[in-house]
């Protein structure tokens, strides 16, 4: 008889806590910098934001990752990433930062050969977005996300991306309201909130670092 799998969500570190955050599902907010959006080739207005997801299980807490299958062109985006501990659907902006529980820095790692030729054809993004190990992301600050203040990436000791939060084209509120029109939000939820201009290639070998002034880094290393 076959017996039926047991499942464990996935979680990620509390900053100061031995619990963890149980990770529901992941929501990314696409081209919410200015500079991003021109070097992506997009204006930077304030049309409505556009969402995509990855699986809750692409969640990895740093360290060292096996190099992405499939992809030749593997790119690195730094990004503030909010959980929340409450939800509800069509969330008034004046309520949103009330739903917030922490933040963290994320990396949205993106197989951009794949995701170019998806557009290309009319296809959906998911291999390009939502592959394994997709989505590292470091401990959580309890609190509300902080609405200005560095945000970087590094590669080997090198500056890649150097932006500000408060460049955000929406604010943090203003994403979980508009996301909350399309979904009803929940307990557990992440949102990926974008990434500023100087996204690019990641070698085999390289190692990154994300940083957020005042949250703690994350650190992520790629085999040869």
């Amino acid at each position: 008889m076959l017996t039926v799998p047991k499942l464990h969500l996935p979680t990620l570190a509390i900053c100061g806590s031995e619990q963890r955050f149980p990770v529901r599902r992941i929501y990314c907010v696409g081209r919410n910098y200015a500079d991003h959006a021109r070097e992506m080739g997009s204006d930077p207005s304030r049309d409505l934001p556009f969402f995509f997801g990855k699986p809750a299980d692409a969640v990895v807490g740093g360290g060292r990752l096996p190099f992405p299958s499939r992809t030749a062109e593997l790119h690195h985006e730094v990004e503030m990433v909010v959980a929340l501990h409450g939800g509800g659907a069509d969330v008034a902006v004046a309520d949103a930062a009330a739903l917030i529980f922490g933040s963290a820095v994320g990396i949205d790692l993106t197989r951009r050969d794949l995701q170019a030729d998806a557009k290309k054809n009319g296809r959906p993004w998911d291999m390009a977005k939502g592959f394994d190990r997709s989505a590292p992301i470091g401990p959580l600050r309890r609190g509300m996300a902080p609405a200005s203040g560095s945000i970087s990436l590094s590669i080997n000791g090198q500056m890649r991306q150097n932006g500000n939060l408060k460049d955000m084209i929406w604010s943090v509120a203003e994403i979980i309201a508009a996301l909350s029109g399309y979904v009803e939000l929940a307990p557990g939820d992440l949102i990926f909130t974008g990434t500023p201009a100087g996204v690019g290639p990641i070698k085999r070998g390289e190692a990154l670092r994300g940083m957020i002034a005042g949250l703690e880094p994350i650190e992520i290393t790629f085999q040869e």
